[in-house]
């Protein structure tokens, strides 16, 4: 009876610290999981930022061909009469 109860009490002590060590893998892995949603929100506002400066870049670049074709559109117009003008 003594046996099966020191036996008993070995699988206790083993089983307990299974449990304590699940525990602990536990902790860890609940901080490593808030680490990596502070890495992906971190990497969700640097991948909107930069979406928004593409955007930025993107219309600054528009405005910029816009005004260049209207000043060719001018260009040619002052050609022409000067063209014209010389005739």
């Amino acid at each position: 009876m003594v046996e099966n109860e020191m036996l008993l009490m070995r699988q206790f002590e083993e089983i307990e610290q299974k449990v304590e060590r699940l525990i602990a893998i536990c902790s860890s892995l609940e901080v490593k999981n808030i680490q990596l949603r502070n890495t992906i929100s971190g990497l969700e506002t640097e991948l909107r930022l930069k979406t928004e400066a593409l955007e930025n870049l993107s219309e600054e670049r528009t405005m910029i061909r816009s005004k260049i074709d209207t000043l060719l559109v001018k260009l040619e117009n002052i050609a022409e009469m000067d063209s014209n003008s010389s005739r």
